[in-house]
């Protein structure tokens, strides 16, 4: 009997989920309403009473920290070269130069050492990424941000659910970035949420995320600054209550696909593995390096092939400073080579909760049939 496609990833809405979401349409208040700002109270909570506003996207979550963060035209934004283009996208359409930093090649997170030789007067900011779920060394990062003087804003689109030394992202630091975006450990189909250090930012925030517009108690308007159309409508707002509720259950299970795939993987193909003792992270993704080097084909043919025995995967991310937007920007390859090697050799493998233990083996089967057929012969 042929088996059902597995894809790398799936969202998991329950029944009761689905509900809600019927109860709200029918409600005839369907936009920014109680809904979310239920998913904000809930956010707040998991993050140590934090304010956290709900918005559109995760990318417009960075977008607006970038203005609340006080980033001006001309100056410098760090980051890693390793990541979804958002993240430096939001940089150039702000005005600012984001400054590329390479990876530490056993994490593939950026480099804080790294991220310190590049900071000139015209640093404003560093937007650390949180590449598959794994924290980035909040200790060391904060402790750079301090010498320097530079605001924070963590790209922490993946690591919801993630801990650093125990506490929950999120619930320390300086301005948060989540994504709720149908791929993440928890959606609202699309959407995100910022999460900001004190109530004068999220005010902001408020006005910056539906046209910079104050409402004045005789009814009238002000607008003292433009701000974007960026608010959450309660119908997904609703997705996120009850897809928040179980996040904590979404967490530990995939902690345990990934220990299967830790268990089933044939360390005689060679290939990179994750960072097993980053047990801190959520395990948003279960990234794999191939052995290029050994092989006659390339990702795409091993790709190519595991579709065909009915299995998705996934490529996250290439090296972002290869794209032609940042070769204009005078970016060229040998620029970070950590991040270019990775990124050319990265095949994420399907990881969701719904999925079962017997689907890791069907995929590790899979992986292995395919690679130990394409070594070389001096490999075999």
């Amino acid at each position: 009997m042929t088996q059902p496609f597995l894809p790398f990833t799936r969202p998991h809405i329950d029944e009761a989920t689905i509900a809600g979401v019927v109860e709200v349409l029918r409600s005839g208040w369907i936009t920014s309403g109680p809904q979310v700002k239920t998913l904000e109270a809930k956010l707040s909570a998991r993050m140590a009473g934090r304010p956290v506003r709900a918005l559109a996207t995760g990318t417009g979550a960075l977008e607006l920290a970038l203005h609340i963060a006080g980033v001006q035209p001309g100056d410098e934004v760090i980051t890693t070269p390793l990541s979804w283009v958002a993240t430096a996208n939001v940089i150039v359409r702000h005005g600012a130069r984001p400054v590329f930093v390479d990876i530490d090649p056993r994490t593939r997170l950026m480099d804080v050492e790294r991220a310190e030789a590049a900071i000139t007067p015209r640093s404003r900011a560093i937007i650390p990424v949180d590449l598959a779920g794994v924290p980035v060394d909040r200790d060391c990062l904060y402790a750079l941000a301090r010498r320097h003087g530079l605001r924070v804003i963590e790209d922490a689109a993946q690591s919801l659910g993630a801990r650093w030394r125990g506490r929950p992202v999120g619930s320390f630091g300086d301005l948060v970035c989540f994504s709720f975006h149908a791929n993440k450990n928890i959606t609202t189909a699309e959407g995100g949420a910022l999460v900001m250090n004190d109530e004068a930012e999220a005010a902001r925030c408020e006005r910056l995320r539906l046209q910079g517009v104050v409402r004045l108690p005789d009814g009238n308007q002000e607008v003292e600054e433009a701000g974007a159309k960026l608010n959450l409508t309660d119908v997904l707002a609703r997705i996120g209550v009850g897809q928040l509720d179980q996040l904590d259950e979404f967490t530990t299970r995939r902690a345990q696909l990934a220990r299967r795939y830790f268990e089933r993987l044939d360390p005689a193909l060679g290939l990179g593995m994750p960072v097993e003792e980053y047990e801190q992270g959520n395990w948003h993704m279960f990234q794999v390096l191939l052995p290029l080097e050994r092989l006659t084909i390339g990702r795409g043919e091993v790709m190519a092939q595991l579709h065909a025995r009915g299995i998705g995967s996934g490529v996250h991310y290439p090296a972002m400073h290869l794209f032609g937007l940042y070769r204009r920007l005078g970016y060229a390859p040998g620029n970070f080579p950590h991040a270019e090697a990775v990124g050319a050799a990265t095949l994420t493998l399907p990881l969701f909760p719904a999925m079962e233990d017997s689907d890791v083996d069907r995929v590790c089967t899979a992986l292995r049939d395919i690679l130990a057929a394409s070594f070389r012969p001096a490999h075999r």
